[in-house]
């Protein structure tokens, strides 16, 4: 990125993905069905159940919300720089993401990551738990006496 005023560079702090997390993504990626690539625009509330194989963790469900979202780049046509989508996603960016149920579980046999996106109305921003799906908790909202499942 360069500065304006000098025409320097500019250095912009990064994070880095570790390779186990970017081979997990370009697996996931190949998962979303065409029909779900639908890129919604507005806020959105994500359902997500994660089986590990084990109680060792190491898949972070910000992960799985980068793997959704639309990839674009900057390209340079015509002696101008031009936003070109690389890949459609369910949503077009994870800020989009206004509310998150993040549920774990263990599947030794069958580590996987369950997502359900609903997009929000500006209106629904205010949901309460109640509406919440229960079968979501299975039965247990967070905010009875038994916690999550």
């Amino acid at each position: 990125m360069r500065d304006k005023t000098s025409g320097q560079l500019k250095a912009r702090p990064m994070s880095i993905k570790s390779e186990k997390a970017r081979n997990f993504e370009a697996t996931a990626q190949l998962q979303i069905p065409a029909w779900a690539r639908v890129e919604l625009a507005g806020p959105v509330r994500v359902v997500m159940k994660i089986y590990y194989a084990s109680e060792r963790p190491d898949l972070d469900e910000s992960v799985v919300l980068d793997v959704m979202q639309s990839k674009y780049r900057m390209v340079r046509e015509k002696g101008r720089d031009v936003r070109k989508c690389l890949r459609r996603g369910v949503y077009v960016n994870d800020r989009q993401v206004a509310q998150k149920f993040i549920l774990r579980a263990i599947d030794a046999e069958n580590p996987r990551a369950e997502v359900l996106v609903v997009p929000l109305q500006a209106q629904q921003m205010t949901l309460e738990l109640e509406d919440v799906p229960l079968d979501v908790f299975d039965g247990v909202t967070p905010l009875d006496d038994g916690g999550l499942p």
